[in-house]
Formats: structure tokens, C-alpha cells, sequence
């Protein structure tokens, strides 16, 4: 912004109202618009889902207590979030924070199908919010899908054949391969990733259960796990520090509790080992990582497409951190929406932004060098001097949107000239 903005907080307020108000047509408006600044990639549509904490605490309709992905005991709402193949975000929603995650997706989908006149895609997610009823659902039409599928919560007949170690292939060879026969010190085997294909009947769909193996992946999973159980030891010989586990991530699942009575005591004694029965099983899906889909074709492109997941979760990390969207400040159900569509619209441009600097600089980085871009105007002159260092980032600001405000000194009526430009581009765009 070139110059201060002229209205107050409460017109603020009051404008939020209308903002949700108009929450479709606004997203539908910036999906078409976005397209001239930057081609949108709807060929593959990445769903997502978290949710954002209120320094509250009583629920109401809205904000209710649910489980928290950030363990807080605060009412929460849900954000549903859709991203096109590019990592732009598209569309997003707002539900009641005790709603089910998975009946999110139908009804922001259908506004997808309808408003956006986007209806030819592959959805993509991971297995919290790939129900056999989204992926009937996303099997309509000329919509396919792939989502993550946990090996664990698999029956145990079809897991065996999903961890079989024979019958894997190296992507783009025909040769079976047996993974127990692979030399992992060798780095090109380190590197490369192994698959197999199983075929899967769920109701009346055909499906298929593409399983990869990894040694890379294995080593990772490895590194982190003992990391976890040396931290199970510490709790163990720590006294005061056993408590319950709080996720699948935690140490204390590691932690074994044996309840004993020794001779001529009365009361049993609370006795924490290591949990090695535990730790096999684990270790029995080290590498290993699963997806349904039901497209045919090309295994690697599959791959690549569910690989590309992680940009979801990185639009979510900058809105709670750099955005600071968290905790929300406002009640009413219609401004907690239009408080996300400021987040929403503001991480569109971010990466709009991103894309035009070529992805070369961070979040951090990006947002940092904009805040600090500040002018002073100077008293005893009529005209500004920048108060900000000239670096490599802000040569390629100017570069892009075609102004520069580092000069030396800049009079008034030059920077009045600057306003008077960039809203013209804007109304031109507009």
C-alpha cells in the first residue's frame, strides 16, 4: 500500500458482513480473474482440511469444542481448503468445529463443479477425508482421485499381500524385483522408489492400491523413531513424567506399563518399560506408503501428483504463522467467515506473488521485505526518502510491479504520480 488507508475500524466491522456475505461469488470472481495474471492448473484439485482455535471458553452454534490438531481445549472451527495443481489456493469453506471433516468435502466441491465451471479434475487427499463415499463421489463424471491409504487399518489379509516383499518394480521397468534382495548401501538403489500395483473391489468400484517402497523413506522413518524412543527412555527413568500419549507421533507409545505386587506389599506397583513388541510393529512399515486411486496409466505421474500434497499443509502453516489467522477475535458466525476470506485472499496474492518471483524466496523472507518497504516523509522538504535496505528482493518487487520507491529522495508530487499509476493499473485490471 502507497499510501494510508482512509477508513476505520468500524467500517471494518462493518463491511464483514457483506465480505461473507459474498464469500461464493468473490472466490468464483477471483478464480476467473487470477487466470489473466497466472494460468490456473485445475487439472488435479488437492482437499484439505484443519482447524482454528477462539481464546474462549464456551461453544456457541458455531464454535464448538472438536479435536484440535494443535491439542488446545479451546472451540474450534474447520477450514476445508481446495488447491489447484500449481499450489494456488481455489476455493475454501468454513464448518462448525465438531462437523466430521469428511462430509466437508461435498458440498464445497459441488460449489467447485457448478460456480467454477471446473468439473474435469483428479482429487486428490490423504485417507482422513478419502471415504468410500467421497471417492464414489469423485469417480462421477470425468473426476478420478488418489488418496492415501493406511497399510495399518488394512485387513490383515490384504496387508500381507500389500507387504509382500516380491513382485515390486523399479517405475518404468517391467522386471519383478524381491525389495529383501536389495543392496541399500548402494546410493542409486537409496534413491529410487519401487512399487506394485493390487487390484481392489470396493462395492461397485474397481480400484487400485499402489503400494512404494523406499529406503530412502525407510532410513527417514527410522531416524525419527529412534529419536522418539530415546525420548521414551528419558521418560521412563524421569520421575513425574508419565503421562498418556496424545498422538500417533508421541514417545509414550513406546512406553509399557506393568502393573506388579511384590511380596508383602498390599498395593500394586506402576512399572514403565520399553515397549518392544510396539516397536516391531512399527518398524514392519518402514518405506512402505500406499495410495488408491482409480486411474490407470502412468504409476510415476500418480506418484508425482499425491508427492505434491505437502503444498496443502504449507498454505495452512503460513496463514496460522505468517497470517497470523489464529486465534480469531471475532464472534459472529458471518465475520469468523470473512475473517478467513482476508486470510484466503491474502494467501492468493502471497502466491501470486511467489510465482511471479519465480519461486526463488521464502515465506518468511517475502513478507519480511514487504513489511520493512516503509517511506518517511521528511520535514523539512517536500518529499520521502525510503527507510528500508536495497536487496536483491526488492530490485525484483520494483522489476515486477514496474515502480520503484528506493531512490535517493522522492518529491511529493512524484509519489502522488506513483498513487495515481498504480491504481490505473489496478482499474485496468479490474
Amino acid at each position: 500500500m502507497l499510501e494510508p488507508p482512509k477508513y476505520s475500524l468500524q467500517d471494518v466491522y462493518r463491511s464483514l458482513s457483506v465480505i461473507a456475505g459474498e464469500s461464493d461469488f468473490i472466490q468464483s470472481e477471483l478464480y476467473k480473474n487470477t487466470n489473466f495474471l497466472y494460468p490456473r492448473n485445475d487439472r488435479v484439485l488437492y482437499y484439505d482440511c484443519t482447524n482454528y482455535y477462539f481464546e474462549i471458553e464456551e461453544e456457541d452454534d458455531f464454535r464448538r469444542y472438536g479435536k484440535s490438531k494443535e491439542n488446545r481445549p479451546n472451540p474450534i472451527v474447520t477450514m476445508g481448503l481446495f488447491m489447484d495443481a500449481d499450489g494456488l489456493p481455489l476455493a475454501f469453506d468454513i464448518f462448525p468445529g465438531n462437523q466430521n471433516e469428511q462430509t466437508t468435502l461435498k458440498s464445497l466441491e459441488s460449489k467447485i463443479l457448478q460456480d467454477f465451471n471446473c468439473s474435469e479434475f483428479i482429487y486428490c487427499s490423504d485417507s482422513g477425508l478419502g471415504s468410500t463415499s467421497n471417492r464414489r463421489f469423485n469417480s462421477l463424471g470425468n473426476r478420478a482421485y488418489i488418496i492415501t491409504h493406511s497399510l495399518k487399518k488394512m485387513k490383515k489379509e490384504d496387508r500381507e499381500i500389500a507387504l509382500n516383499p516380491t513382485q515390486f518394480r523399479r517405475i518404468g521397468a517391467d522386471k519383478f524385483i524381491d525389495i529383501r534382495t536389495l543392496d541399500e548401501s548402494d546410493e542409486e538403489v537409496y534413491n529410487t522408489i519401487y512399487y506394485k500395483e493390487v487390484p481392489v473391489v470396493t462395492g461397485d468400484m474397481d480400484e487400485t492400491l499402489i503400494v512404494t517402497y523406499s529406503p530412502k523413506y525407510k532410513a527417514y522413518q527410522r531416524k525419527i523413531r529412534t529419536r522418539q524412543i530415546e525420548r521414551a527412555e528419558r521418560i521412563i527413568t524421569t520421575p513425574g513424567c508419565k503421562r498418556k500419549g496424545k498422538s500417533q507421533n508421541d514417545p509414550m507409545r513406546f512406553v509399557k506399563k506393568t502393573s506388579v505386587t511384590t511380596d508383602g506389599e498390599i498395593a500394586e506397583k506402576q512399572v514403565y518399560d520399553l515397549d518392544e513388541e510396539q516397536i516391531q510393529k512399527e518398524e514392519m512399515y518402514d518405506g512402505f506408503y500406499a495410495v488408491i486411486t482409480n486411474l490407470e496409466g502412468d504409476v510415476s505421474e500418480i506418484i508425482r501428483i499425491n508427492k505434491q500434497r505437502w503444498e496443502i499443509e504449507e498454505n495452512f502453516r503460513i496463514m496460522k504463522t505468517e497470517f497470523e489467522a489464529r486465534p480469531i477475535y471475532v464472534g459472529r458466525e458471518d465475520r469468523i467467515k470473512a475473517h478467513f476470506m482476508t486470510c484466503y485472499i491474502s494467501l492468493l496474492l502471497y502466491r501470486l506473488l511467489e510465482k511471479k518471483l519465480g519461486n526463488l524466496y521464502t515465506a518468511d523472507q517475502i513478507l519480511e521485505t514487504l513489511r520493512s518497504m516503509q517511506m518517511t516523509l521528511l520535514n523539512t522538504a517536500s518529499g520521502y526518502i525510503p527507510s528500508y535496505t536495497r536487496t536483491e528482493l526488492t530490485d525484483a518487487l520494483h522489476k515486477i510491479f514496474d515502480f520503484r520507491t528506493d531512490h535517493e529522495f522522492i518529491t511529493k508530487a512524484d509519489m502522488r504520480t506513483l498513487i495515481k499509476n498504480t491504481k490505473q493499473i489496478k482499474s485496468k485490471q479490474g
